[in-house]
């Protein structure tokens, strides 16, 4: 393995047309930008027009040059500019960022320098380690505007969203894209730089609408990306981790809270986790992939910065009674990923301030409202989780709790998994970068067509997503989003065929590599929102870390935290707005630092919710782990139902019609997840075992299936992706809902408790793992006892 440089595979695509290198070269009147492919088999000319100060004038040169061709162009040019300085070579580059043109001329954004952080199935994946901003015009007396204040202080705007940092891009994968939309993509002709991820779109828009093909742009994704090449007992896989910002209501984190009125979220950040195994040379790549998100929660919020209070009041709007906003955003989230959409909440419950109460209750409410007039199959799938509470109680149990909500999930979501051949969609990302007309020599439409004939065997399909959210979508959120990462770790490489020690086991050294990984994934996204790396705390104790040091680096990102947001985000903000063509010098509009905080967020609040027009009436049931909402009817006759849920492992439903919202994921004590009716003595004899080695917490239910059973002998070595690609420099990257019936209904088949109300009140609903046997007796237990779950019958 080591870390030498691998042999470049891309061998399929050398004849394609993609330019990977630009030259610009100037004359008084002209830039002359002159690309060529990764081979040097072709060069291409773009010119841009440089007498027109407030125009952009481009014109595309369609024919295809050979270096002889090209070199004997050049001297001509120079000839004839001999007087006024010839032909000039001003930089080299690695793509077009796009134009833009604030009060005076129109500037180019261009690659500097690229560094190669990875490879998805042959596609080669870059960062930006350097750009570069070029005024259009040929300084003149009517450039002069260029030099005034106001000018000034638009690109240093401009300029201060780092494109050097977290920028990442690829000539032939469509990085805006998860693994199973590039593979499974089947339109045509379509513009893919508009995408919510491509944070360039309005930087592109101009060149893209005048060449109508996308050739010399690239589009450039905010978030992270990092790939390691792991072997575990000899067997060889690349684990890519990928995190994408959504640009829609991008921002920082006071001045970007809840949801616009388009759908669209604060936060908003896909995570993907893709695992390949390693093969000969010529056979498909075996890969799969998971998807997860996190959000800022769709209701319209905000919370004012305050230099005073590091924890600022929370605002709730009630505008939108219809929740017109929220119900645009999930249905964005079907759309995008399917029907099935699994809310994990992990807003804290007992703050003394009641600050994340309020929202929690609302937030309920509102999926609640969603809920009650969506059809069955296309309700939400919700549960709430005080992870802040739970880790006070124990890491390790909580951690596992996280686990097997993962677990879960991934059961009603599943991953997506094929067998790939090399370079697999280059072609119809070439096409698509021609808008379906590309200027290809016949040799190339050959090559064309016997790639496109290598399809993938696609043998299963993610269809649906966990969305994670706390309240700033940061720390408590980093520690589940890698809970559910190493729950699909786990599936990923049994699905592959890889075996090894249990992955799911917190002296696991992928496991532990993993953590380092969405650990650095944390970092990046807590930097881009809020000004800080994410707190430390939780992974920390995980590892059995948490000392007086990491406490006080964890004060230390607090108050790093609170200043950037008190005395940074407005000038952060109006940056991004720039950047994003969200504010600019149009005619009657303020310039961005003209404007307060109140006219930088899109949507402000007027008014405190009251608390207790939003808190459910919710009263104490069985024992203090149970929250039953309203009155309930426990003399229903119990129905059964012979059909076995198709909706998941164990028959798990996530979706109530219930007017909380959320079902409660609150055991007893760490020792027994939702299961407190079953002992030890009966999971001993099942054969139970703990998902964490070493840890004091059980899953009840989780079997050889769920965590392998091999033996304990680690032998795990990683590295990571820059060390193996040889143009790679330093750098861096509450309750359940169910359907609404009359009934109380337990289903042997199945895990699952229904209690329905028989008044106007919304049904409630909650599950649990139930053992098989014990379902019977814990059902007439429900009915007639009102103790404390303890009492189990064993």
């Amino acid at each position: 393995m080591g870390s030498e440089p691998r042999e470049d595979p891309r061998r399929e695509l050398i004849d394609l047309p993609v330019l990977h290198k630009l030259k610009l070269y100037s004359t008084r009147t002209t830039f002359y930008l002159i690309g060529r492919d990764e081979k040097k088999t072709f060069w291409r000319i773009l010119k841009i027009d440089r007498t027109d100060p407030k125009e952009l004038n481009l014109f595309e040169d369609p024919t295809r040059y050979t270096h002889d061709e090209i070199s004997q162009l050049k001297k001509w040019i120079s000839r004839g500019n001999q007087e006024h300085g010839g032909l000039r070579a001003e930089t080299t580059c690695y793509g077009i960022i796009g134009f833009v043109r604030f009060l005076g001329p129109y500037y180019m954004l261009v690659i500097r320098k690229k560094k190669k952080v990875g490879e998805i199935c042959g596609h080669a994946i870059y960062g930006v380690a350097e750009s570069q901003m070029i005024m259009v015009p040929y300084p003149s007396s009517e450039t002069r505007v260029s030099g005034s204040a106001a000018e000034r202080r638009y690109r240093k705007l401009f300029n201060m969203v780092d494109l050097s940092k977290n920028f990442y891009f690829s000539y032939t994968y469509r990085l805006m894209y998860s693994l199973q939309r590039n593979i499974c993509n089947t339109e045509k002709g379509k513009i893919h730089d508009n995408s919510m991820f491509v944070w360039n779109e309005y930087l592109t828009r101009r060149i893209r609408g005048i060449l109508k093909n996308t050739v010399w742009t690239v589009a450039l994704v905010y978030g992270f990306f990092e790939q390691i090449k792991c072997s575990v007992s000899n067997e060889e896989f690349v684990l890519t981790v990928i995190a994408r910002r959504s640009r829609r209501y991008a921002g920082t984190r006071y001045l970007r809270r809840g949801v616009n009125e388009q759908g669209s979220v604060a936060n908003e950040v896909e995570i993907e986790q893709i695992v390949s195994k390693e093969v000969p040379e010529g056979k498909k790549i075996p890969i799969t992939s998971v998807v997860q998100v996190r959000g800022s929660i769709p209701l319209f919020w905000s919370q004012e910065t305050s230099v005073f209070n590091p924890q600022p009041d929370i605002i709730l709007n009630n505008t939108d009674e219809n929740y017109a906003a929220t119900k645009l955003h999930f249905e964005n989230l079907r759309q995008r990923y399917g029907k099935r959409i699994i809310i994990m909440n992990l807003l804290k419950t007992g703050d003394k301030d009641h600050r994340e109460s309020i929202l929690k209750a609302a937030f309920g409410k509102a999926i609640w409202f969603i809920n009650r007039q969506a059809k069955k199959d296309s309700r939400l799938k919700a549960i709430h989780y005080d992870l802040n509470k739970h880790f006070k109680s124990g890491v390790d149990g909580a951690f596992e709790q996280l686990c097997v909500l993962g677990k879960r999930a991934l059961d009603l979501i599943d991953l997506f998994f094929c067998e790939a051949p090399l370079g697999i969609g280059a072609e119809s990302v070439i096409k698509d970068s021609f808008f379906n007309n590309p200027i290809l020599n016949q040799d190339e439409e050959e090559t064309i067509q016997e790639n496109e004939a290598l399809k993938a065997d696609i043998h299963r399909l993610q269809s649906g997503v966990l969305r994670t959210n706390c309240v700033d979508c940061l720390d408590r959120t980093n520690v589940a989003q890698y809970s559910h990462g190493l729950v699909a770790l786990n599936h990923q490489l049994r699905t592959l065929g890889i075996t090894g020690p249990p992955i799911v086991d917190k002296d696991n050294p992928v496991a532990k590599k993993l953590m380092e990984v969405y650990e650095n994934a944390g970092d990046a996204i807590a930097i881009q929102y809020a000004g800080s790396e994410a707190h430390t705390k939780m992974f920390s104790a995980l590892r059995g870390e948490w000392n007086m040091m990491m406490k006080h680096r964890d004060i230390i990102t607090a108050v790093r935290r609170h200043y950037n947001n008190a005395y940074q985000d407005g000038e952060k903000q109006n940056a991004i707005n720039v950047f994003l063509g969200k504010s600019g010098p149009q005619l009657g509009r303020q310039a961005p630092w003209e404007l307060g905080s109140d006219q930088r967020n899109t949507r402000r609040t007027s008014s405190n919710l009251d608390i207790e027009t939003l808190r459910p009436k919710i009263s104490r049931s069985f024992s203090d782990n149970l929250l039953l909402l309203g009155e309930l009817n426990l003399e229903e006759p119990i129905l059964e139902n012979p059909e076995p849920s198709r909706e998941g492992l164990n028959g798990v439903i996530w979706e109530t019609t219930s007017e909380s919202g959320f079902i409660e994921a609150e055991p007893t004590s760490p020792r027994c997840f939702h299961s407190a009716i079953v002992d030890e003595d009966h999971l001993r004899r099942t054969g139970s075992r703990q998902m964490l080695q070493g840890s004091s917490s059980m899953s009840d239910f989780l079997g050889q299936d769920d965590v392998p059973g091999f033996s304990h002998s680690y032998n795990a070595r990683f590295t990571p992706a820059d060390e193996m690609f040889e143009l790679c420099s330093s750098v861096s990257s509450d309750n359940m809902f169910t359907d609404m019936d009359e009934s109380i209904t337990s289903t042997t088949d199945t895990n699952i408790l229904e209690f329905h109300s028989s008044s106007n009140q919304p049904g409630r609903f909650i599950e649990f793992p139930l053992v098989d046997g014990y379902s019977n007796e814990f059902t007439q237990w429900v009915l007639h006892e009102k103790s404390s779950l303890s009492r189990a019958p064993r």
